[in-house]
């Protein structure tokens, strides 16, 4: 299995780019949101989920691991075949994902092509008790009256990560925790340290 190609952009199409690996071209699938930062003779790495059939071999590339682990817990959903995983994370970065699903916001993964209201809102809902512990590897949050699709990372996502185990630590259900946090660090902006968003999750949770 192909887990991991390194090498020169041959050519990029709607929906897949060629990775030229020392004189050998791989096609691979990929989000629209990887697509629009690559160009032929850029250097690529990619992560690559490799799905083998019986008349196929195809080969889905993501930007990191944590793009990839969404891109499989997506599939897991009734109704999300491949193409609309890659779909949903061509409008979604991962962390973006993980903040729709804790704060029940089904319209954000609704703006994806092909998903419908029904889908969004069985994929917030379905995803809800999974969200927490993906997000936690990649540190990364809406900012304060930002869309969904501007995530930010930094100090405010290592934040954000910290106070969600600091609250499921306390023995709080990781749905709720992680929906009280994306509320705090709304509320309390970029400024936002682990203190002052646990201590306002906390008030949130005593709701």
């Amino acid at each position: 299995m192909i887990g991991k190609l390194k090498g020169k952009v041959d050519a990029v199409g709607e929906s897949f780019l060629v990775i030229d690996v020392n004189g050998v071209g791989y096609e691979v699938q990929a989000s629209s949101r990887t697509l629009r930062n690559l160009k032929p003779g850029d250097n690529v790495s990619l992560t690559i989920d490799t799905h083998v059939r019986e008349d196929a071999i195809r080969l889905f590339g993501f930007q990191s691991e944590l793009e990839r682990s969404w891109f499989r817990t997506l599939q897991s959903i009734q109704g999300v075949g491949a193409k609309v995983a890659l779909s949903v994370l061509g409008v979604l970065a991962p962390q973006d994902i993980a903040s729709a699903v804790a704060l029940g916001n089904w319209a954000a993964v609704e703006e994806a092509p092909g998903v419908g209201k029904k889908l969004a809102q069985r994929i917030v809902a379905e995803l809800k008790d999974k969200a927490p512990a993906l997000s936690l590897g990649g540190h990364a949050i809406p900012a304060a009256g930002a869309t969904s699709s501007s995530a930010i990372e930094g100090p405010l996502g290592m934040a954000f990560a910290e106070a969600l185990s600091a609250l499921t630590n306390l023995g709080y259900n990781p749905a709720q925790a992680s929906a009280a946090v994306a509320i705090a660090a709304k509320d309390l902006g970029q400024a936002a340290d682990t203190a002052g968003l646990i201590k306002r999750s906390l008030k949130e949770l005593a709701r």
